[in-house]
């Protein structure tokens, strides 16, 4: 099974782990419905939606870039409504979308708590759940977000427990739709990466240059989500999967290629927070 003439719906996906997934489907020659809000550049972060269409349409698929703000109900059902008319249907929702504040809870600013609940969970439960009733009709339909197993142990609830309550909602969501909607042949899984990606966000709020050297790129990320994405929607459900585990399974033995300094050995990556 390939992505060639599936549609994806994502959010965000302007740059980094997203604009990675959506050109490996491109290569397939998948329809890519990008919503994002970066319609003009960022000072500090390369990428718009208009930029990632192009790579896409570079790429061997076709893209729809959509300005869109995920927190907005009608930017959620627009979104859903130009995907179906320009492509004539869904097949996949990938739920990319994400804030990270790794602030403590006393330092945490309150506007920021609610805009990772807003974009994080909020945006992951809306716009899956505006995709369903045009999921139902597709052939093998999938719900991905990119978002950790629920690990419950003190390290992690209390490291961060704004931004953790955030990637868990995420996650008790998708694990939600997929027992709400099995009997659709909907399926529904997470995807949590074992190390830390070479992605702006690891650069700007965990290490700077140095995480980013002992990090893997986000091709690692692109590939695990291929390999869940040409599953059989029924039989591959209601799971946390991990990024690296998914390629061990599916025949990858060596990653030294996903380095983002080449030559950097496995034991020497960073590991990526809530594993």
């Amino acid at each position: 099974m390939t992505l060639a003439g599936k549609t994806i719906l994502m959010s965000g996906g302007s740059r980094g782990i997203g604009l990675a997934i959506a050109l490996r489907a491109a290569r397939d020659g998948a329809n890519i419905a990008l919503m994002a809000k970066t319609d003009t550049p960022h000072p500090k972060l390369d990428g718009t939606v208009h930029s990632a269409a192009a790579e896409i349409e570079a790429a061997g698929g076709r893209a729809l870039p959509i300005v869109g703000d995920v927190r907005n109900d009608d930017d959620i059902t627009a979104a859903v409504l130009k995907t179906h008319g320009e492509f004539g249907g869904i097949d996949i929702v990938v739920n990319n979308a994400s804030v990270i504040d790794l602030s403590g809870s006393l330092e945490l600013a309150a506007k920021n708590y609610d805009l990772m609940q807003d974009v994080n969970v909020r945006g992951t439960f809306m716009l899956s759940r505006a995709a369903v009733p045009i999921l139902k009709d597709a052939e093998n339909p999938h719900i991905l977000s990119l978002s950790p197993p629920l690990n419950i142990t003190p390290r992690w609830l209390g490291a961060h427990t704004g931004y953790t309550l955030a990637k868990y909602g995420m996650t008790m969501a998708t694990l939600g739709m997929a027992a709400e909607f099995a009997e659709h042949g909907i399926a529904a899984n997470t995807l949590w990466p074992e190390t830390t990606i070479a992605t702006a966000a690891v650069q700007f709020a965990l290490g700077g240059d140095r995480m980013m050297k002992v990090s893997r790129t986000p091709e690692v990320y692109a590939d695990a989500a291929y390999e869940v994405l040409t599953r059989p929607a029924r039989e591959y459900t209601g799971q946390t999967l991990i990024v690296e585990q998914v390629l061990r399974d599916a025949g990858v033995t060596d990653f030294s290629r996903y380095a983002a300094t080449p030559g950097t050995p496995d034991h020497e990556l960073f590991p990526d927070i809530f594993l």
